[in-house]
């Protein structure tokens, strides 16, 4: 009597296999972000923070642009200084702590370059752009968590 399989039929051996597990920025990002502008105040923002329960954001100004990136390292920035030269912090506003040198990614790359984006820099979330417009934002943890989402799969 012969051997059988129970793996079932095996696939030609010069035939590709396909890979369909969504691998993209744009699978992984946060679409529906809480966004912040020049002109509110450093506590407004710090208030945005907790109740969110966030630790940065976009900043777009009255055009919806992108002009920089409020996070609460920058925050804690404002309140050191704030201490330091006995001022409140009420009247502060987000354009005077904002990063604007904002590094981004394009909605068409994969997770595995944006990981490569991370490593290299200095960064804990990238605004993801499309055609010269903010549509979402990717943080380290959303590449972590597309990494434990294909380990079942073949790189």
């Amino acid at each position: 009597m012969g051997i059988k399989s129970f793996q079932g039929r095996r696939a030609k051996p010069d035939s590709k296999k396909e890979y369909n597990a969504p691998i993209m920025v744009t699978d992984y990002m946060t679409k529906k972000l809480v966004t912040f502008t020049p002109e509110q105040s450093i506590l407004e923002v710090m208030e945005l923070f907790t109740k969110y329960n966030i630790s940065g954001g976009p900043v777009l100004d009255s055009n919806g642009f992108l002009v920089g990136i409020i996070s609460e390292a920058d925050c804690m920035k404002q309140i050191s200084e704030s201490r330091y030269f006995n001022q409140p912090i009420l009247d502060k506003s987000v354009e005077n702590f904002m990063t604007k040198e904002v590094d981004t990614i394009p909605h068409d790359m994969s997770i595995f370059d944006a990981a490569g984006v991370f490593h290299k820099g200095n960064r804990r979330r990238l605004p993801v752009m499309k055609d010269g417009l903010l549509i979402g934002q990717i943080s380290r943890k959303d590449i972590v968590v597309a990494a434990l989402r294909l380990s079942g799969q073949n790189w």
